[in-house]
C-alpha cells in the first residue's frame, strides 16, 4: 500500500504526491485511466460549480469548489510530468515569470493613467511574446477559445473587432433598457426553440461567418496600407 504523504509537508506538496500516488500502479483505477481529453470537461464543470459557490456567496462551498478546480490543474500537470513535457513547478514559474512581464507598472517603470492603458499594454506584451512562434496571432481577433459558449464567443469577437475598427462602436436599433434586451435574447432562444432549432447553433453559425467577414477586411485593409506604404 503507498504511503501517505507526511503532513509537514506543505499542503501542496502533499497534494502532488498523492496525485502522483493516484497514478502510479498501485493507485486507483480511474485516475489511470484518464488523459487530457478525458479530463477536459470535468475542468469546465468545475467552473460553473465554483460560479454557482460565488453566486451564492457561500465560502464554504467556494473553497471546496476551488479545490476540485484545483484537482484538475494537479492533474493535467502530473499527466504532463508522466510525457517530460511539464510539471506543476514549470506551470508556476511560467505563470509568476508571464504576471511580472505584463504588469510593467507594477513591477517595471511603465507609467499608466487607467485601466485602459493596463489592458492595453496586457495586449501589446501577449502578442509581442508570441511573435515568431506558432501561436502567433496577426490576426487582432485571434485568441479566442473555439469551445467558449456560442453568446460567450460573440460577445468577445464582437469586442475585439469594435477595438481593431472592423465593426461599428454603436447599433442602429433604438437604444433599450437592459430587461428589454434580456427579454429578446429569451424571445429569440424559445423561437429558435418553437421551430426546432438550436439557437446555440444559430448563434455559433452567424459568428463564424462575421468572423470570416471581418477577417477579410482586416487582411483587405492591410493589403492596402502596405501598398501605399509601398508606393510612398
Amino acid at each position: 500500500m503507498p504511503k501517505v504523504p507526511s503532513r509537514r509537508l506543505p499542503s501542496v506538496r502533499q497534494l502532488i504526491e498523492v496525485m502522483a500516488i493516484l497514478r502510479s500502479p498501485e493507485g486507483c483505477p480511474w485516475d489511470r485511466e484518464q488523459d487530457h481529453a478525458t479530463l477536459k470537461y470535468h475542468a469546465v464543470e468545475e467552473v460553473y460549480e465554483l460560479m454557482d459557490a460565488i453566486d451564492a456567496r457561500d465560502d464554504h462551498e467556494m473553497g471546496e469548489e476551488l479545490g476540485d478546480l484545483l484537482l484538475q490543474v494537479v492533474f493535467h500537470c502530473q499527466l504532463g510530468r508522466e510525457r517530460k513535457a511539464f510539471d506543476f513547478d514549470s506551470v508556476c514559474q511560467r505563470l509568476v515569470d508571464k504576471l511580472i512581464r505584463r504588469h510593467p507598472h507594477v513591477f517595471g517603470d511603465t507609467q499608466v493613467r487607467d485601466v485602459d492603458e493596463v489592458w492595453a499594454n496586457w495586449d501589446k506584451i501577449k502578442r509581442a511574446e508570441k511573435v515568431g512562434t506558432r501561436h502567433e496571432r496577426p490576426s487582432a481577433l485571434d485568441g479566442i477559445p473555439k469551445k467558449l459558449p456560442a453568446l460567450m464567443r460573440a460577445e468577445k469577437l464582437v469586442k475585439k473587432a469594435r477595438k481593431a475598427g472592423l465593426a461599428p462602436k454603436t447599433v442602429s436599433h433604438q437604444v433599450r433598457s437592459k430587461s428589454a434586451v434580456a427579454r429578446e435574447l429569451f424571445d429569440l432562444v424559445a423561437l429558435a426553440q418553437a421551430r426546432g432549432w438550436s439557437a446555440e447553433s444559430l448563434l455559433r453559425t452567424e459568428s463564424q461567418a462575421r468572423e470570416r467577414s471581418w477577417r477579410r477586411q482586416e487582411h483587405t485593409g492591410e493589403a492596402a496600407s502596405a501598398a501605399k506604404a509601398k508606393r510612398s
